[in-house]
C-alpha cells in the first residue's frame, strides 16, 4: 500500500521560506513520478514541481520558477520543496502524488496521479 507523508508546513510571512517534505512508504520513488500539487480555496489544484523517475529534468510551474526548487533523495524515499520568497498567492495545502507509469503530456495534470498525501497547510500572511 502506497503511503505519502507531507510535512513542513505552516503560518509566514511575505519573503520567508519554508521547506516541505514528502516521504513515501510502500514503493521505491526511484521507480516513480513524484511531483507537488497545491490547492487554495476556490481554485483548481495546480501543479507546482516534480520529475519523472529518472530525475533528472525537473518541470515547474512559471509562477514558482526562480522561488521554488523541488529535489529528490530517493536512498531516503523523499521528496522535498524548498520555497524562498514566499507570497500570499502560496497560499494553499500542498500535496504530493506518485504514479509509476504517466505520459510526460500528463504530468502537470492531477488526474493522471493515483497516489496522494493527506496535505500540508502553508499560510503566507502578514
Amino acid at each position: 500500500q502506497v503511503q505519502l507523508a507531507e510535512s513542513g508546513g505552516g503560518l509566514v510571512q511575505p519573503g520567508d521560506s519554508l521547506r516541505l517534505s514528502c516521504v513515501a512508504s510502500g514503493i521505491s520513488i526511484r521507480n516513480y513520478h513524484m511531483v507537488w500539487f497545491r490547492h487554495a480555496p476556490g481554485k483548481e489544484r495546480e501543479f507546482v514541481a516534480g520529475t519523472r523517475p529518472s530525475g533528472g529534468v525537473t518541470y515547474s510551474a512559471d509562477s514558482v520558477k526562480g522561488r521554488f526548487t523541488y529535489s529528490r533523495d530517493n536512498a531516503q524515499n523523499t521528496i522535498y520543496l524548498q520555497m524562498n520568497s514566499l507570497e500570499p498567492g502560496d497560499t494553499a495545502v500542498y500535496y504530493c502524488a506518485a504514479d509509476r507509469q504517466i505520459m510526460l503530456s500528463s504530468l502537470r495534470s492531477s488526474d493522471a496521479y493515483d497516489n496522494w498525501g493527506q496535505g500540508t497547510q502553508v499560510t503566507i500572511s502578514s
